[in-house]
């Protein structure tokens, strides 16, 4: 048969029946032979350990962790530091391995060879859950002595419990020692904005933005002061100007009583002078006003003097050293109270408009003093919000870190302790017991199928085409022989084609 031509299941068969004990000989040759090759082949021995990643047990709701970064991550990083030459060399060194090797070898490539054989797998974490929650993972060591094996699954399974711990205290020292740190130049910062803030409350007190409606209040009262005052500095003024009149016709009266009696018409003008000012009074304010009742006093006292009987002075009497009358003393009085309460009105009067004006001054800057305050106050926020946070965070640093000394923390324990293999895991005698039988098997099939390939007898029509390049015009069918005795036909069969043109 060509290359080129396509088997059928009559040619598979034919060649089988032919061929068949090709198939069990090479199974069976291939089976020995991998059964040979496990017991030939050098032991290898597994000793693997599982390591779980315990949860902390605090809650993270209360204490947050100071490592936050994905444990696959701190897994692969611990893996690389422990699976360094500097990690590995001492194992080397602790347990003799590779001592035959030793000169003869490099020390990087024996490191290699230890690298290895250990082997790091993590556990696989239930479906639903995130890479943060990877549960555990396996430490395999493998050597061509169990307890060797055994000893540095031991060894490495040691340094990452210990290279997780050191790694959790170290991180939380030095994020406690950073945010102590950062915490302290926040508190001085703090206390700087506070300075500033208090100094300019000082500086702008009475101006600040939270004192205008008090300003306000404030300037109204003052001005309600201040009319009350002018108002109450006019009727001074006018009572000081009355007093001084009256004193002025009492000494004149006085003055003329001395030389021969009071003249009534003196006493009539003042008189009327009184009545005048009380009708003015009474087109301003209401009869119970005190200046009412005070002019009306006045009046009364005069129409008294003017009934009594003029007296006239002993002829041997000295006119200049007699005593005022008890009315001119009492002018006299008035007036000198009048210039007191003047001067007071006064002084007081100043004293409303300074702060009237200091008020309006503060009214005014307002504006200028409300934008620098919030400004400042501000700062001064900002500055209290990042010392509050990172109060928060260094508190709650302090308590997470204090957590991994007292082993309360996410860390590593071991959930089965590193095992003593007892068969070894190379070679695994059924591994290829049942690759032999499945090479032999398909060396078997491959050997037939390359004779059915080569074998170019012809048996069929399409055989003959395909060969002679002939159209086939007839076939002679497989005729049956008979036997000797008539009955049975021969075994052989013979079939004839012929063909032509």
């Amino acid at each position: 048969m060509a290359a080129t031509r396509e088997l059928t299941p009559a040619d598979a068969k034919r060649v089988f029946r032919r061929y068949w004990w090709i198939l069990p000989i090479s199974i069976v040759l291939l089976t020995a032979a991998g059964w040979i090759a496990s017991q030939v082949l050098p032991k290898r021995y597994t000793s693997q350990t599982m390591v779980l990643v315990e949860e902390p047990s605090v809650s993270e709701k209360y204490v947050e962790p100071v490592i936050t970064a994905d444990l696959n991550r701190r897994l692969a990083t611990m893996q690389e530091q422990i699976l360094s030459r500097t990690r590995l060399e001492p194992i080397m060194n602790k347990f003799g391995l590779y001592a035959a090797d030793r000169g003869r070898v490099h020390v990087d490539d024996l490191v290699e060879r230890l690298r290895s054989a250990i082997t790091i797998k993590p556990v696989e974490a239930m479906q639903g859950t995130g890479a943060h929650a990877l549960p555990g993972f396996y430490i395999t060591a493998t050597f061509d002595n169990p307890q060797l094996a055994q000893q540095v699954c031991t060894e490495i399974t040691s340094m990452f419990l210990a290279q997780n711990a050191r790694q959790s205290e170290a991180q939380g020292e030095a994020t406690t020692k950073f945010l102590g740190e950062q915490l302290a130049e926040a508190k001085s910062k703090l206390d700087e904005q506070d300075a500033k803030l208090a100094q300019f409350k000082r500086q702008y007190l009475g101006s600040l933005p939270d004192e205008t409606q008090t300003n306000l209040s404030m300037l109204m009262g003052m001005n309600s002061q201040l009319e009350a005052n002018t108002q109450a500095l006019n009727r001074a003024q006018q009572d000081k100007a009355f007093n001084q009149s009256l004193l002025d016709q009492e000494e004149a009266n006085w003055k003329q009583r001395q030389v021969g009696g009071q003249s009534a018409d003196s006493a009539d003008q003042q008189l009327g002078l009184l009545e005048d000012q009380l009708t003015t009074l009474l087109s301003k304010y209401t009869p119970d006003h005190p200046d009412v009742i005070k002019t009306q006093n006045q009046i009364v006292e005069l129409k008294k003097r003017m009934a009594e009987p003029v007296k006239t002075p002993a002829p041997n009497s000295n006119a200049q050293t007699a005593h005022e009358p008890p009315q001119i003393q009492n002018l006299r009085a008035k007036l000198k109270q009048d210039d007191l309460n003047i001067a007071g009105l006064t002084r007081q009067q100043s004293q409303i408009q300074a702060h009237i004006g200091q008020l309006e001054g503060r009214v005014q800057s307002t504006p200028m003093v409300e934008q620098q305050y919030k400004e400042m106050t501000r700062n001064y926020q900002t500055a209290l919000e990042f010392y509050n946070d990172l109060l928060k965070k260094s508190e709650n640093s302090t308590m997470a870190t204090n957590l991994v000394h007292e082993q309360d923390s996410e860390q590593f324990k071991i959930y089965d302790p590193p095992s003593l293999p007892e068969k070894p895991s190379f070679p695994k005698k059924p591994y290829f017991v049942g690759g032999g039988f499945a090479g032999g098997l398909a060396i078997g099939v491959g050997i037939l199928f390359l004779f059915a390939m080569l074998d170019k007898t012809i048996h069929s029509e399409r055989d003959a085409e395909f060969y002679l390049k002939l159209p086939v015009l007839t076939v002679v069918p497989t005729l049956a022989v008979a036997g000797l005795n008539g009955n049975h036909p021969v075994a052989g069969r013979k079939e004839h084609m012929f063909s032509g043109v």
